[in-house]
């Protein structure tokens, strides 16, 4: 909320963890580009996303190398390092200037390290930086140094837990405050724009993924791969919500869907059903429970229900400093649940020409089982 008090993460403990883990799997050095990862053991404050590329000269070697027992070296082209570091990074900074000659600075610092015959590479690293890399180590074996720091990230520390319960509240009241102008008459445009004004009234740095607002109902072959448009929301239509917040870096996530004009009976059996099948996926978790068991026990409501056709994506993610991170609450992802993991359950049904109804709150995974961060009620909400 405006004026909340920040978090002040240990990110040289982050470090150790992480660098724990190169050691156990053998890897020397690692290659992080700016990103979620790169802000998880530094606090490197990523910009807020936009659609069209932004870039520099020299913009593929934005970032750092890390290597066990020593400060991180950063290398960031002069623009990041006059805007984008307003209180410092904790190592060295090689700033390149436009005029320099990135490609020769980039080797100076390789040629620095010590020998490296397993480098782990950030999944989101420029190919010129891999290239790089690859050249300047003497061609190294590479392994994926995101999923190497999945295993610190996916499991949050009462602090990361405090950031996302406020992200969550923040999307709750974003809700609230919105909810009351749905009607008859009004442009899902407006909705969105709606939703975005309170998301950053309320405190967040800016919306966590595109703000979706659709309708979906009989006679209507609008499906809910068009998520946002100007049309107005029409009665006898479920118009779907779709996004979240943002507090120092933590994502929420958050989904509801309020019928316009009384609803029919396929309505009522379609929302019942999608809240009872996040139920029941609430009820599946516990640790050490496969997060596709939680997957199959929310589709199971919607399957027995007859409308498994339409149950037409995976039924949740894990997420923290990014929105949609792993494991996936999903068929394929057998990755055992732990307490302190934090995912959507996020089951819908998806008919064109017939009914839409969708819901999605993050979970909490605890000892007991499953515990909701959002407080938004999931009950029937119907507008005139």
């Amino acid at each position: 909320m405006p004026g909340a008090a920040g978090v002040r993460f240990d990110y040289r403990a982050r470090r150790r963890a992480f660098g724990a883990i190169l050691e156990e799997t053998g890897v020397e050095a690692a290659w992080l580009p700016i990103g979620a990862d790169l802000e998880y053991l530094t606090g490197l404050q990523r910009r807020v996303p936009t659609f069209g590329e932004v870039n520099y000269a020299h913009g593929w070697i934005a970032g750092a190398f890390l290597v066990r027992g020593r400060d991180p070296i950063f290398l960031l082209p002069r623009n990041y390092v006059e805007f984008d570091l307003p209180e410092g990074v904790p190592g060295e900074v090689v700033k390149v200037d436009e005029m320099d000659d990135g490609e020769a600075l980039f080797a100076r610092t390789a040629a620095s390290l010590p020998p490296v015959e397993t480098a782990a590479v950030g999944a989101r690293t420029w190919a010129s930086a891999t290239m790089h890399i690859l050249d300047e180590l003497g061609g190294p074996r590479l392994v994926n140094a995101t999923r190497l720091l999945n295993r610190l990230r996916r499991i949050k520390s009462p602090d990361e837990l405090d950031l996302m319960r406020r992200a969550c509240r923040i999307a709750d009241r974003a809700m609230e405050e919105t909810g009351g102008r749905v009607g008859a008459g009004v442009t899902e445009l407006a909705l969105a724009e709606e939703v975005n004004y309170h998301l950053l009234r309320l405190g967040s740095r800016t919306w966590s993924f595109d703000t979706a607002v659709w309708q979906m109902g009989p006679g209507d072959d609008r499906d809910a791969n068009v998520r946002l448009s100007q049309q107005e929301v029409r009665g006898g239509m479920g118009v779907s919500f779709d996004f979240g917040a943002v507090v120092q870096g933590y994502c929420s996530d958050f989904g509801r869907t309020l019928r316009v004009g009384e609803p029919d009976d396929e309505y009522r059996r379609a929302y019942e059903t999608v809240m009872a099948a996040q139920q029941a996926g609430i009820d599946a978790v516990r640790p050490g429970v496969p997060a596709s068991a939680v997957h199959r026990a929310t589709r199971a409501v919607i399957e027995e229900a007859g409308y498994g056709d339409w149950f037409r994506h995976r039924t949740g993610h894990c997420i923290g400093l990014d929105v949609h991170e792993e494991p996936f609450i999903s068929p394929e992802d057998d990755t055992p649940l732990e307490a302190g993991m934090t995912f959507t359950i996020e089951p819908s049904i998806f008919w064109p020409g017939r009914v839409g109804v969708r819901v999605e709150d993050i979970i909490l995974c605890t000892e007991e089982g499953g515990v909701k961060l959002n407080e938004h009620p999931t009950t029937l909400v119907v507008r005139d």
